[in-house]
């Protein structure tokens, strides 16, 4: 497909980019009212103590009917140190984790007041290392649904099970807990390094 509308996701889940890894442009939605508990300020990674969910603090500047684009970040609870914290705990024996650590870290060094534009730098970070040449731009408006197949910004959430079968690839707490799939793309990324965009390809 020539091009995708998408929310925005914090280190997003395999299964988004395995959705846009055929596309020249996704549009990012940036208008729709801010909707809690969903990968837009969450992540799972794999720890040695099971799935963890990362979650960034928010503010929502009018309540409820807060834009995305306005959704700001509290940086009063060092947040930030401690997601890098778990990171590093989770991924630091993974194969890839020191060709990516020392660029992804500078993430969570500088200080970032908006959600999307810290979602969306991380996002064009990610997309280089794995090799995809997409383009990013937002929407100006709301934009209606027109064709189903192209809207992506529902459908992916923590709440609901993907229905595409994940092939194994090797992760560092499997024989503790067996194979855990679509987890963060930095889960796929510190233990699939390079091969990351063949995994992304080869699933159907």
């Amino acid at each position: 497909m020539n091009e995708l509308i998408v929310s925005t996701a914090y280190l997003p889940p395999i299964a988004f980019f395995v959705s846009i890894v055929e596309t020249k442009r996704i549009t990012v939605e940036q208008h729709e009212n801010y909707l809690k508990q969903t990968y837009r300020n969450r992540c799972h990674i794999l720890s040695a103590n099971g799935i963890l969910p990362l979650s960034i603090p928010v503010i929502k500047t009018d309540g409820n009917h807060t834009k995305l684009i306005n959704i700001q970040i509290s940086n009063i609870n060092n947040w930030q140190l401690n997601h890098w914290r778990a990171i590093e705990s989770a991924y630091n024996k993974s194969p890839f984790f020191l060709y990516y650590r020392d660029e992804l870290e500078t993430f969570y060094l500088r200080k970032f007041n908006n959600l999307l534009e810290f979602n969306s730098e991380l996002l064009s970070f990610l997309l280089r290392k794995i090799g995809l040449k997409i383009e990013i731009i937002f929407s100006d408006d709301f934009l209606s649904i027109q064709n189903e197949e192209n809207d992506l910004r529902f459908k992916f959430s923590p709440k609901k099970e993907e229905v595409i079968q994940f092939p194994h690839y090797y992760q560092v707490f499997e024989e503790k807990f067996g194979f855990i799939p679509n987890l963060s793309i930095i889960d796929l990324l510190f233990n699939e390094g390079p091969e990351t965009l063949n995994y992304l390809e080869s699933v159907k």
